[in-house]
C-alpha cells in the first residue's frame, strides 16, 4: 500500500494541466509528477504545497493517509470538576489544568469577565467614522502578522488559537454574514466569515456573493459544514418538535438581527409554512450572535433560539436540527499572498484544529481549507 493516496491526477487533469507544464510551474521533472499520481513517490513538504498553489487547492485535497490506517485513540482521563461550577451535561466543553496531582476541569465562561486584550485607546476629539487613538506599543509594525476577521461563528476562536502557534494573531469583530460581506466589499477587513443560505437552490453562501461581488474578485475557502436548528431549554419542557411550535401558546424565542443566516433561515421556514411573524412571541427581540441568543435561552428570558448545535452542546441545551449548511470564508485575491493569510488557510487542513472544532459539537471539517470558488 502506498504511505499517502493523491488526488493529483484528477486535479491536474480537472485544471487543463499536462504533466509537463505542472513540473515546470513546480520545479520537478515530468517523471516525478507521474510518479506522485501513481502513490510510487511521496513528494516533499515543499514539492506538496508548490503543488497546492499551482493547483489553487490545499495539500490535504491533493495527499491524505489511506482510509484503511487505525484512527489513534484519544486518551480518557477522571477529572475533578472545579468545585462551585454547575453541573454539565454530556459534549459540553471543558478546560483542563493539573494542580498539583489533581486534574481539574473548568468549565469556560462564554460571558467573559475580563478585560479584552487592548493596543490603545481612543482620543478626544474624533468623529464617528474617524478616531485619534493612544497606541500602547512603540510599534505599529508589531500588527504586520494580525488578520483582520469578521463573522459570528464561535469556531473561529478555535482557529484563532490556532494559528497563534505560528505567530499569527486574528483581530475578530463580531458581525453577521450580511454585515461581513459588506465591511468586505468596502475593503475594511481581510476576510468575511458568512452562512447565507439561498432558499431557491439550497446553496450556501455563493449566489450572494456573485451578486455582491465581480467576477473573480473574492476567493471562497469551506471553514465547515455546521448544523442549525432549534435550540431548546433543557430536556426540551415545551415540546418543542419544529418551526411550526414557535407560534403556539406560552413559547417565547429570542430572535437575531436582521442580516443574519439565523435569521433568514427562521424568515424563511415561516414563509413556507403561512406563518405570520407577529404570531411568534419573542420575534422582535434579539441577540446579537449564536452564544448570546443560547444564553438568553439558557438564562430563561426564552424558551427557544435558532442556533447551532455547538452552541447548544456548550450550555449543554436542546437542540432540534434543521438544516446542515456551510459557513464560508470569503478573501479579497490580492489578499491571497499575503503569508499570514496562507498560513491561516493552511492550518484549516491540520488534524489538531479539525479535531477540537469537530468535538465541539455539530460540525464537519471534511471539507475544511477546500476552495470553492
Amino acid at each position: 500500500m502506498s504511505e499517502i493516496e493523491t488526488n493529483l491526477a484528477r486535479l491536474r487533469q480537472s485544471r487543463g494541466f499536462s504533466a509537463i507544464e505542472l513540473a515546470r510551474l513546480t520545479g520537478v521533472s515530468r517523471q516525478t509528477i507521474y510518479a506522485i499520481e501513481a502513490g510510487t513517490y511521496t513528494p516533499n513538504t515543499v514539492v506538496a504545497l508548490r503543488l497546492a498553489r499551482a493547483l489553487e487547492t490545499s495539500v490535504e485535497e491533493l495527499f491524505s493517509l489511506p482510509t484503511d490506517l487505525p484512527t489513534p485513540k484519544l486518551p480518557v482521563e477522571n477529572a475533578t470538576l472545579l468545585p462551585g461550577s454547575d453541573a454539565q451535561e454530556p459534549g459540553q466543553a471543558l478546560q483542563l489544568c493539573r494542580v498539583d496531582k489533581q486534574l481539574i476541569a473548568c468549565p469556560p465562561l462564554p460571558e467573559r469577565w475580563y478585560f479584552p486584550a487592548s493596543d490603545a485607546v481612543v482620543l478626544p476629539g474624533g468623529s464617528r467614522s474617524q478616531t485619534k487613538v493612544q497606541l500602547f506599543r512603540s510599534d505599529p509594525a508589531e500588527f504586520r502578522n494580525r488578520i483582520l476577521i469578521a463573522g459570528c461563528d464561535p469556531g473561529i476562536s478555535v482557529l484563532a488559537r490556532h494559528v497563534a502557534v505560528a505567530g499569527i494573531e486574528l483581530v475578530l469583530a463580531h458581525r453577521n454574514s450580511s454585515q461581513s460581506l459588506k465591511l468586505l466589499k468596502d475593503g475594511c477587513i481581510h476576510i468575511a466569515g458568512t452562512h447565507l443560505r439561498d432558499d431557491a437552490s439550497g446553496e450556501s453562501n455563493l449566489p450572494e456573493i456573485s451578486k455582491q461581488f465581480a467576477r473573480n474578485a473574492v476567493a471562497v475557502f469551506t471553514f465547515s459544514v455546521w448544523e442549525e436548528g432549534i435550540v431548546t431549554a433543557r430536556g426540551n419542557p415545551k415540546s418543542i418538535r419544529g418551526i411550526e411550535d414557535l407560534a403556539g401558546p406560552g413559547i417565547t424565542i429570542v430572535n437575531r438581527e436582521a442580516g443574519a443566516g439565523s435569521r433568514n433561515l427562521l424568515d424563511g421556514a415561516l414563509h413556507r409554512l403561512g406563518i405570520d411573524p407577529a404570531k411568534i412571541a419573542g420575534y422582535t427581540h434579539t441577540a446579537p450572535g449564536h452564544l448570546p441568543a443560547a444564553w438568553q435561552v439558557l438564562a430563561g428570558n426564552a424558551d427557544c433560539c435558532i442556533s447551532t448545535r455547538a452552541a447548544a452542546q456548550l450550555f449543554g441545551l436542546g437542540f432540534i436540527p434543521l438544516v446542515s449548511e456551510r459557513y464560508d470564508l470569503a478573501i479579497r485575491r490580492p489578499h491571497l499572498d499575503i503569508p499570514a493569510v496562507q498560513s491561516l488557510l493552511e492550518m484549516l487542513t491540520r488534524t489538531s484544529f479539525r479535531r477540537e472544532l469537530e468535538g465541539l459539537g455539530g460540525y464537519d471539517t471534511t471539507a475544511a481549507g477546500r476552495r470553492i470558488l
